[in-house]
């Protein structure tokens, strides 16, 4: 379990990087002209990657099953919360399907603007790589909220946010 602020944060901005890389290789399959080859391509980006944030954050299948109970519960609890079913569980392609249907427009669009000649590709390239990134940072940020709830069982204390609408003096 990740016990220091510090780490949560380093992990944080590992996973973005992560992220945009794997967003970029949507991109590039989303540019290809043959249909169906940026979803499986991004079924199989997602089915590695979600996974290997939820490793990077300690919040795995396995992880979580080598947590005390009720630690295990909390992670389960809280993330089930925020309507994730993928932080401490197994991902399956069928969590992934489920996770590209609730952008399935864009994706659904982006697949069709690649016929398009010309600026067909460029749009279909945005598009998939908007949706990589949508679904992976909302996947951080779950993994990071569910993380940063676990550090005062570590005995770190949670850091309070700055007041809205303006930085902290």
């Amino acid at each position: 379990m990740i016990t220091r602020l510090e780490d949560l944060e380093r992990v944080r901005a590992e996973s973005r990087s992560l992220v945009t890389r794997r967003s970029l290789m949507s991109a590039g399959a989303a540019v290809v002209p043959i249909p169906g080859v940026d979803l499986v391509a991004d079924v199989g980006l997602l089915t590695t990657l979600l996974p290997k944030i939820s490793e990077m954050f300690q919040l795995d299948h396995e992880q979580v099953q080598k947590l005390e109970p009720h630690l295990a519960q909390q992670v389960l609890v809280m993330a089930s919360s925020m309507g994730n079913n993928v932080i401490g569980r197994m991902v399956t392609k069928r969590v992934v399907a489920a996770l590209l249907r609730r952008v399935g427009a864009r994706v659904a669009a982006g697949s069709l603007a690649k016929y398009v000649p010309f600026v067909g590709s460029a749009f279909a390239a945005t598009i998939s790589f908007g949706a990589m990134k949508l679904v992976g940072n909302a996947h951080i940020e779950d993994c990071y909220k569910t993380a940063l709830a676990l550090l005062p069982a570590s005995g770190q204390i949670a850091p309070v946010s700055p007041p809205a609408g303006g930085i902290a003096r």
